[in-house]
């Protein structure tokens, strides 16, 4: 990696910006983070987030380059954050609507199709409700707070400096990594607000173990336990960056489609909700741009989690060594 120490400052203190920050101090640099909240993650989206790791799972919709840069993603958290879950996901759906479970099943790979004796070996309680599963095993997550204060803490055990309170512009270092999110649209007027809700929940009764996302061609969701009977309900997609509480349209379809699939979560208690807002370029793939003196490492849009950790590897081997990935590298403002 370096061979020279450079002072590096990195404005945010999300999970992209603590990939970097760990990445790089951890690399023999002299790393500050600006964080622009009082408190750690108090205005961060990661904590919205679902922080699944499903590169598979995203070929539905995404480009191919997320599943290859996601693949990476994994590896990394895996090798360095303990807490990392390698469970593999599902996907089901109920009968009346295996059509969509079909679909899903020729726009993805890397998946092993269940019966419902499979499914009932893994996960019992939903084999009780669903008719098959798709089974994707090399995939994995993590509980976002949890994985979050694992980053700072090994940060700044590897010498980076937290300055929070801090939204002016850094002084004085030699590289800037922005890493914002949607608060850099001064910069990257591009960037658009894509809002996500999600409801937490405690159950002593459901018992799922890896993240399981239902098709549903109407309330599509996907749950993910946290351990300890914790369980993230989420799924909206809306073009929107307005954050705050959720709304009462999505709460309602969200928690029918959670009772559908295991009436189990009708007696869980609700312990938190809300909606955060992620970054995304038109296309909705990554960028790291290297321009006006600064490095931007923004647009992962529903990928945070999956795409942090490799990121952080492409910009630390661009500061060691000048090395761009043609794949999210922007070359100039019009590919921004």
């Amino acid at each position: 990696m370096a061979t020279v120490q450079k002072s590096i400052a990195i404005r945010g203190a999300g999970v992209v910006g603590l990939w970097q920050a760990l990445l790089l101090a951890r690399s023999g640099n002299a790393v500050t983070i600006y964080e622009r909240a009082a408190e750690p993650f108090s205005e961060a989206c990661s904590l919205h987030a679902g922080a699944m790791l499903a590169p598979r799972c995203e070929e539905e919709s995404a480009e191919a380059v997320i599943r290859e840069l996601g693949m990476r993603g994994i590896a990394l958290w895996r090798e360095i954050y303990p807490g990392t879950i390698a469970n593999g996901s599902l996907v089901v759906t109920q009968s009346r609507d295996r059509v969509l479970l079909d679909r899903f099943a020729r726009m993805t790979s890397g998946y092993q199709q269940l019966d419902g004796a499979a499914l009932a070996a893994i996960e019992p309680d939903l084999a009780k409700r669903v008719s098959g599963a798709l089974y994707y095993p090399d995939e994995a997550h993590v509980a976002p707070e949890p994985a979050l204060r694992f980053l700072l803490d090994e940060a700044l055990a590897a010498g980076a400096t937290l300055r929070l309170g801090a939204a002016d512009t850094p002084q004085g270092a030699d590289i800037v990594v922005d890493c914002r999110g949607l608060a850099a649209q001064d910069v990257l007027p591009s960037l658009r607000g894509v809002r996500g809700e999600r409801i937490v929940i405690r159950s002593k009764e459901v018992g799922i173990s890896r993240p399981v996302r239902l098709l549903h061609p109407r309330f599509p969701l996907y749950v993910v336990p946290w351990g300890d009977g914790l369980y993230m309900i989420g799924a909206t997609v809306i073009e929107s960056q307005e954050t705050g509480p959720i709304s009462l349209r999505s709460a309602l379809e969200l928690l029918t489609a959670a009772y559908a699939l295991d009436p189990a979560f009708g007696e869980a208690e609700i312990l938190m909700s809300g909606a955060g807002a992620r970054p995304a370029f038109p296309d909705n793939r990554p960028r790291i741009i290297n321009a006006n003196g600064y490095i931007y490492v923004n647009g992962l849009y529903r990928h945070g989690f999956l795409l942090a950790p490799v990121l952080a590897e492409l910009v630390a081997r661009f500061i060691d060594t000048g090395e761009q990935n043609a794949e999210v590298f922007g070359a100039d403002q019009g590919q921004w």
